[in-house]
């Protein structure tokens, strides 16, 4: 059994729920490749799995780590993009021509589902965004028409010639990206909510306090984990912001911060109150110990809060469409509170932590999570890509 995973490399949300799944197929002898790019591609190969590097597509991010939308779709311009899509598209026929896998797992990359159609070979597509969304504001009005009715309207004939579409979130009306998600009824038969694919869950992980005394947290003390993670420009602006308004944080808290660095998995900085860490392997282990989330608001990270039934306070990427929705709907449920990049201080964030430790956002998660508990995308995800092995095997 042959698979090649193809994320798109951009932070680690992609790349973090395929992992998951390729070290389950590896358990079961499936020989296990990845394409890809950027952080996905580094931590890819920390993992221990073989990951050829194909061309690159990025956001344009301003200084203070927001998204430029329109230089993102500008610069280089249309005529490049396509450009940059050819080349990956090209080095994926390559790829799958030598390689040869019997199934393709594309995580939100449109050329892997291109080059497995041309070639003939089953893709499932794996993905919590079926369309791109432009915010209709006056100086991106003439940007959303364009993604409308241009380039990115395309992608969801695309994601759609997937032979199978798996959505790693819950039905209505529990959908994190459901502006995302505006799924034409054509297509719908081709795409199943599994919900998320974790590789721990809260049942198999010890006691909360056994964990809480296992990385030294002091009886009484209120634990808040911030895992930062994103491309490089747009996530330091925000660490730095972060970690200054916990400095002034009273005693009684205790702040762990990791700010997705696969390669530097050690303590960073250190004092009574906050430790900083490049990267930590038991991310779950913090995520069941402490009493809430601090983070951006990537799709994972609130699939995580809602497993773990963990409340959660969420600072978008300023102009990060995706983000943005997906903070908003969080806010609906009832589970997260949300804040400005812009306007974040020792104040905004504290007054912030004591009204969401302190409230109904912690029952309303753990509400939630009993629904959550129906779910499991990991063996969902497992099921769909064996089954398109052994239909392969037989054809």
């Amino acid at each position: 059994m042959r698979l090649l995973f193809s994320p798109c490399g951009i932070g680690f949300g992609h790349i973090g729920r395929l992992i998951p799944l390729a070290h389950r197929l590896k358990s079961r002898g499936a020989d296990v490749l990845f394409s890809t790019y950027g952080e996905a591609l580094k931590y890819a190969r920390k993992e221990g799995f073989p990951a050829i590097q194909v061309p690159e597509i990025e956001f344009k991010v301003k200084e203070d780590g927001s998204v430029d939308l329109k230089r993102s779709l500008t610069d280089p311009g249309p005529f490049l993009i396509h450009y940059i899509l050819l080349k990956q598209i090209c080095a994926e026929l390559r790829v799958i021509k030598r390689y040869k896998p019997d199934v393709v797992v594309s995580d939100t990359r449109a050329s892997p589902i291109i080059a497995s159609r041309l070639l003939d070979v089953p893709v499932i597509t794996i993905l919590n965004q079926f369309n791109i969304i432009i915010p209709r504001k006056k100086r991106f009005l003439r940007l959303s028409r364009w993604a409308d009715h241009g380039s990115i309207a395309v992608l969801s004939k695309i994601w759609a010639s997937s032979d199978k579409v798996l959505i790693p979130d819950f039905p209505e009306p529990y959908t994190l990206s459901e502006g995302n998600l505006n799924i034409p009824e054509r297509y719908r038969r081709k795409v199943e909510f599994i919900g998320p694919i974790l590789p721990s869950y809260p049942d198999q992980l010890p006691s909360k306090e056994e964990l809480r005394e296992k990385l030294n947290v002091e009886e009484g003390k209120k634990l808040i984990f911030a895992p930062i993670s994103g491309p490089s420009k747009e996530k330091y602006p925000f660490i730095k912001i972060l970690r200054e308004a916990f400095k002034g944080f009273p005693e009684e808290y205790k702040i762990v911060m990791s700010i997705g660095e696969p390669e530097k998995p050690f303590l960073l900085w250190n004092d009574e109150k906050m430790k900083v860490y490049g990267w930590v392997e038991n991310r779950f282990e913090y995520l069941k110990a402490c009493d809430l989330i601090v983070s951006r608001a990537g799709h994972e990270t609130l699939m995580h809060s809602i497993c773990y039934g963990k409340p959660i306070i969420l600072v978008p990427t300023p102009s990060h469409t995706e983000q943005l929705i997906n903070a908003k709907k969080a806010f609906d449920l009832g589970f997260a509170l949300v804040l400005e990049q812009a306007k974040i201080s020792r104040e905004t964030l504290l007054k912030s932590v004591e009204k969401i430790i302190n409230s109904s956002f912690r029952d309303k998660v753990k509400e939630i999570n009993l629904m959550a508990k129906r779910f499991n995308g990991m063996e969902a995800a497992l099921r769909e890509i064996l089954a398109h092995v052994e239909y392969r095997a037989y054809c």
